[in-house]
Order: C-alpha cells, then structure tokens, then sequence
C-alpha cells in the first residue's frame, strides 16, 4: 500500500537530524534495499530496511532488534555519516561504499568498484535520491 512509503517518516527525519544525512537519500536506499519492506533478509544476510549486514551492526554498534524500523534506519544512517566522513562527503562514493563497502573502494583506488550490481545499485539509488529530493522541493513550495 501506499502509505508503506511514508509510515517511517518519524524515524528518517530523527536520522536525517541526528546524523546529517538527507531525508532523500536515507528514503533513496530504503527504497532499493528494500522497497520499505522491515522484515526482508537478503543472502548476505543483510536485515530490514536498510539491509544492515551483520558486521554493520557490530561496526555501528547496534543494540536491540535490526529487524525494529528505527533501530535498523538509524544503523543505515549511521553508516551513510561514516562513509561520507571518511570519503569527504562524496556522493557518489558514499552510497557505493554502501553497497560495495570502503573495502572495495580502496582496492581499486577510492573509485567505483567495477562490479555491476554496485554498478546498477548506485544508479537505483541516485535516480530515487534526485526524484525525492525534487518531490521535497515541491512540496516546500506549496
């Protein structure tokens, strides 16, 4: 239903705040994890909506259930700011860091893996980050 996509509006706006990270962006990946889905797992065992690998959750220090909404968005936000802190804010590397992992952009040099599901993932996740952060532009303007 349509109201998936907004009944974790509460939880995105505390994670766009606490981490500074763009309401946007933190709905883009959502969006392509998961499809606002809080209970996939995928075979990486990654959970929720924001597909939280289990190192994630050790390495963000997660407490309590990642399969909980706010737990597993604040984790996923949480690793965004990490990312972007470590990779000077940059886009384009932060969200494939998230996919791929900073492991991966430094093998090949702080670039875009070569891999072609990071590849199409970054795509996903960039047209869903412009179209809502246009949506969010016009909804200002109303």
């Amino acid at each position: 239903s349509p109201e998936r996509f907004h009944r974790y509006d509460p939880f995105i706006l505390e994670a766009s705040q606490l981490y500074r990270i763009p309401v946007p962006l933190i709905r883009a990946v959502i969006k392509v994890e998961s499809d606002y889905d809080p209970h996939v797992v995928s075979a990486m065992d990654c959970k929720g909506l924001m597909q939280v690998h289990p190192d994630v959750e050790v390495d963000m220090g997660v407490q309590g259930d990642v399969f909980d909404p706010r737990t597993n968005i604040m984790a996923g936000t949480r690793l965004l700011r990490w990312l972007a802190n470590r990779l000077d804010g940059d886009l384009v590397l932060t969200i494939a860091g998230y996919h791929a992992g900073l492991g991966s952009l430094q093998k090949f040099g702080y670039t875009v893996p070569p891999y072609t599901y990071t590849r199409q993932y970054l795509k996903m996740v960039l047209e869903r980050y412009y179209q809502y952060k246009t949506d969010e532009a016009k909804q200002r303007t109303k």
